[in-house]
């Protein structure tokens, strides 16, 4: 098992080139079941979770050709509809493939999904959509078995709750479906806006993208031909790549980037002292020699992320006064504050709130990363703490960053990847 040893630098210097956004992904490469012919995706993220997506469409049937950033996805040669449990069990977001696999072929398997021990993500607006539209469901034995002996119709559907995926899962299966299916409370997220851009230039015509009320016109069961595109930016990852230069006190340039994508974090590294020089696609963080405390609550967007929570605590620990952070979304996300405390950070958790006392010195000790954005904390941490850092469990880390230690490396950091 592969660790990271981190030891501190003085500071930062280079540009870092963002990736395709994992989280944007994942659902674009489900969409290609829609497809009629080969569905051709560039700037997709070098990441474990589209490694297992992509196995999960070939065990299906698909043929997935790989090229120097991206894939071409044919899924005309599908002839199996289970998503089996050895695979879903590693990713939660396999159930994207649910929506799309029960309105191209009228049924489907798909195991209970697994993913980040983060909290609960329930998949009830999924299943409560699906059925709305015409669709049998039962749960046996850990699978989600769901049927459409008449095919999915277009219906009004009310989200409890704003669900990405769920907004996500249902666009694709009202895609094919007959009539119009509308959805209110949907997510707004940059994510789901590109998939029904992609569905909007491909045929289906889809009102309303990115706002909270979505219009999809269905094909009534025709398959849609999809042209090439680009994977967006990650928002995410460019926004850890920030962090890393204000707590280092590092200027750093981030190229193809998304600037519109990244308002709220962008406020609040300004709020805590930094500045930037924005263009089309670059963003160049000017760090404040003095970290201000800051308060954060995640929400769905365009408000604060909750993957960039953990990161913004690590940044918080050296912030001076005292920053709250209110974690709105999962239950469970503050499972490195434990880490981070190893460290010596002055952390007081009540509930899903986090106070922060700043500003302490982190001492650099082994630590376990215990979800996807989890890790990329204790990295941020690692990189001004004194001594010697190794995080541990990093296979969450290589889910959804591409690259990172080698980027990293290349604008100054002492970091290295290495066997256990």
């Amino acid at each position: 098992m592969d660790y990271l040893k981190i030891h501190p630098t003085a500071a930062l210097e280079g540009k870092i080139n963002i990736s395709g956004a994992k989280n944007a992904s994942l659902p674009l490469i489900a969409m290609t079941i829609l497809a009629k012919e080969a569905v051709k995706i560039t700037n997709l993220p070098n990441v474990v979770d589209i490694k297992t997506l992509l196995k999960l469409l070939a065990n299906l049937g698909a043929n997935c050709d790989f090229f120097d950033d991206g894939v071409l996805v044919n899924t005309s040669s599908i002839n199996e509809t289970k998503a089996t449990y050895d695979i879903v069990k590693t990713m939660r977001a396999s159930i994207l493939v649910l929506g799309p696999i029960l309105a191209r072929f009228g049924h489907c398997e798909v195991s209970l999904p697994g993913g980040c021990a983060i909290g609960q993500r329930p998949i009830d607006l999924h299943l409560k959509a699906l059925e709305q539209m015409g669709a049998k469901i039962d749960i046996k034995a850990g699978y989600i078995e769901a049927s459409t002996p008449n095919g999915l119709k277009g219906c009004e559907i009310i989200f409890d709750k704003i669900t990405v995926t769920g907004t996500a899962n249902i666009v694709m299966a009202a895609a094919l479906a007959k009539g119009v299916t509308s959805i209110t409370n949907a997510a707004r997220e940059p994510e789901v806006v590109q998939l029904c851009e992609i569905l909007n230039n491909s045929g289906v015509t889809i009102k309303g993208i990115g706002t909270a009320i979505l219009e999809i016109h269905g094909t009534a069961g025709e398959l849609i031909n999809i042209k090439e595109f680009a994977v967006i930016p990650d928002r995410i990852e460019a926004g850890t790549y920030l962090c890393a230069g204000a707590i280092t006190k590092s200027e750093l340039t981030l190229t193809n980037v998304e600037p519109k994508h990244l308002g709220a974090v962008l406020s609040k590294l300004e709020e805590m002292g930094s500045s930037f020089t924005i263009a089309k696609d670059t963003i160049t963080i000017h760090p404040s020699d003095e970290i201000k405390a800051v308060k954060i609550i995640t929400q769905e967007y365009p408000a604060f992320p909750t993957d960039m929570q953990a990161q913004f605590l690590a940044l918080a620990t050296q912030a001076n006064g005292v920053s709250i952070i209110e974690e709105k979304l999962f239950e469970n996300r503050f499972m490195h504050v434990s880490e981070l405390q190893r460290m010596g950070a002055d952390i007081t958790l009540n509930g899903h709130t986090a106070t922060v006392n700043g500003k302490t010195q982190l001492s650099g000790t082994d630590v376990m990363a215990t979800d996807l954005r989890a890790s990329s904390a204790l990295v941020l941490a690692g990189l001004i703490a004194n001594g010697e850092t190794n995080v541990h469990r990093i296979y969450h880390l290589d889910r959804g960053y591409d690259s990172l230690e080698s980027k990293l490396k290349n604008v100054g950091a002492k970091i290295q990847r290495l066997k256990e």
